[in-house]
Parts: C-alpha cells; structure tokens; sequence
C-alpha cells in the first residue's frame, strides 16, 4: 500500500474540507491502519463489526490512550462519512472519556532555571512560551510581521480552533528577538540571491500573494536550516524549525535544572496562565491572552495556583 488511489481520495477529501497537514497525515495513518488490519478489505464493504474489532484491537493489543482511540474513530467517521458517504449508525462504540489532570506548572525560579539552561534560538522560543503563554506551534509559526514592538504585542495566527488573537511581547525578549531578526534577514537574503527566498504558507495562499511572500516582513522568525518542497503546492520554500528539535532541548535543559516534575513545551504554557493569577489579573484577560473559547478551560488554573492552601496546617504540624 505505497501508493492507493483510494487513500489519495481521502486525501483529496481532507484537503477540500481544509483540514490541517497534521491531522491529514494523522487520519490517513489511521484509515490506512484500519484497512490493513481487516486484511485490505475495501472499506466500502466493511461496517459496524469491523470497525468495532478494530477499536477493541487499539484499545486491548495495542493499548492505546483514550485520546490516541478517539482520534482513530475521528478518523474512521470522516471515512464514512465523506468519502464512501455513508453515516455509522448503531456502532457499539463511543468516544473514550479523558481523564481530567491538573496542568503541571512550573515556580518562577523553576522556569527560570530551565530557561537559563537553554541556548540560542531554544532559550527565546522557551521566553516566548513563558512570557507570552504562545503554544510550540503557534511560537514555531511565528513571521517577522506578527511581532508589534511599538505595542508590546504578539499577533497569533490562526492557533488552535484556527482562531487569531493577541497576546503579550515581553520586554525581557525584545533585545534577542531583534538580533534573531537579524539572523533571519541575513538568511533571507541568501535564499534570494541563490533565487529562492519564498516562505511556507497554508495550501494555495501562494497564488492569493504571489511573490509578496518573498519579502522580509513574510519570513518565520524561527526558520528551518535548509529549504524544502512545499507538502500540497510544490514550491521550493523554507519551513519554521521542527517542534522535535526544540523537544530534545528541553529535556536537556530539564535534566541540568535538576527539577523533578514532568516538563513539556505546553507545561510554560501552563506556568503564564498560573503566574498571571497569582499576581492578580483578571480571569477574562488571560482567557483573552490564551485564546480560550471557554471560561472554564481558564479556571482550571485556580486549581494549581500553589497559594490556595496558605491558610491551611496539616495536622501532624501541629504535633
């Protein structure tokens, strides 16, 4: 199954409903998972039971997240539904319920530390996070033109739910993102003289704004090392840095900070929101800042802020 006409269809489909190259490449890895396991069978000929046996198979051989088994039913219902078109109906099968965790936060010193054991580009993306509350993909995707330094402001493109927003510019950041922009016009400006210089933009945006895309102002902040073909367009172009490079940092830096909790790129994320908090903003303003769509996905930062038992004696202190 190198190459299946029909898994190009599915391809077609997503692409036309303007889904994300993420989730493209996610729900065909799944379709195709699905197929190959009920022994390349057309899934037009396939139904309820199949697609049971295969949910059991992820969830009990392969054992599978609740998240990982929701995505893969995500990806079969799309199958059916717009693809083969037709609906599941009676499927004795549900989407798994998550299991509800407090986001693991980070002290002020903490995050310092860590941060102070990052280097170069890693250390400002790791500022961002924690100055700005930006997610790693939206600081990845990050262009020259989305930073406001007369503002102190930081414009979000199309983050999670595709929704835009603005968030914080932290002033601790603005001397090295100045001398990162001047590494990237520096690199820019080899890209045009070698006759290249165009950036990666969402699938057709390239025939919306043609060569504009070659200016300075449309390049990624954090760019790629070297140039690629564009996934859906086919341009040779240069692509934001990868989250897994920033990832192995991380954990290095984790490792050197001495510090025992889990930490991950989103854990920064989490330690803006608390901070904020605790120093005495307003719930609607980091709502706003975060770019959530609910309240309650704020709230849950009240849980974690670690002041909530500081009038509370456990009572072996009192022995």
């Amino acid at each position: 199954m190198s190459y299946s006409p029909f898994l190009e269809s599915v391809r077609v489909e997503l692409r036309t409903r303007h889904y994300s190259l993420k989730t493209e490449k996610s729900y065909l890895y799944w379709i195709k998972c699905y197929i190959l396991f009920n022994e390349k069978k057309h899934p037009d000929e396939m139904g309820n039971r199949e697609i049971e046996r295969f949910l059991n198979h992820l969830a009990v051989n392969r054992a599978v997240s609740a998240a990982t088994q929701n995505q893969a039913l995500c990806a079969i219902i799309f199958l059916y539904r717009f693809v083969i078109k037709r609906d599941i109906k009676g499927l004795n099968y549900s989407f798994s319920k998550r299991d509800v965790a407090l986001p693991t936060v980070l002290s002020a010193d903490e995050a310092q530390k860590v941060i102070a054991n990052l280097h170069g580009v890693h250390k400002l993306i790791a500022s961002l996070l924690y100055g700005s509350g930006l997610r790693i993909n939206e600081a990845l995707k990050l262009r020259v033109k989305d930073l406001d330094f007369a503002n102190k402001s930081i414009f979000v493109f199309r983050g999670k739910g595709r929704k835009d927003r603005y968030t914080l510019l932290p002033k601790s950041c603005l001397q090295a993102l100045e001398e990162q922009m001047a590494v990237v016009k520096s690199l820019h400006q080899k890209d045009l003289n070698a006759g290249f210089g165009l950036t990666s933009l969402p699938p057709a945006l390239i025939r919306k704004y043609g060569h504009a895309v070659k200016d300075f102002s449309w390049q990624y902040l954090f760019p790629s090392s070297t140039r690629c073909i564009h996934p859906t367009d086919g341009y040779v172009c240069r692509h934001h840095l990868h989250e897994t490079a920033f990832r192995k940092q991380l954990r290095t830096a984790v490792l050197a900070s001495d510090i025992t909790k889990r930490v991950k790129a989103h854990t920064f994320r989490h330690s803006f929101a608390t901070e904020l908090l605790r120093n005495g903003a307003d719930i609607r303003t980091v709502q706003e800042l975060l770019g959530h769509t609910d309240i309650r996905t704020t709230e849950i930062y009240t849980h974690v802020m670690g002041d909530k038992f500081a009038y509370t004696t456990s009572p072996i202190d009192k022995l």
